[in-house]
């Protein structure tokens, strides 16, 4: 799933560090996700969209489903 979590933690200042802070998870989570190497739980989604004042679809890209 990719996503625009980089480029909005860049916007607001900040590090992996202290978004993972903000969100309680570590940097290195952080990291993944903006790596695309970690798809985060839908709870994670919400926070760190919440975070960023923004819907869940609006930070990440989500592809059509294999499963019809």
């Amino acid at each position: 799933m990719k996503n625009k979590v980089k480029h909005y933690r860049e916007q607001f200042g900040l590090t992996q560090a202290q978004l993972g802070e903000k969100v309680n998870v570590s940097r290195q989570a952080i990291n993944a996700i903006e790596k695309n190497k970690f798809d985060p739980s839908i709870w994670l989604a919400y926070d760190l969209a919440k975070f960023f004042n923004m819907t869940i679809e609006d930070l990440f890209e989500f592809e059509e489903s294999e499963r019809k």
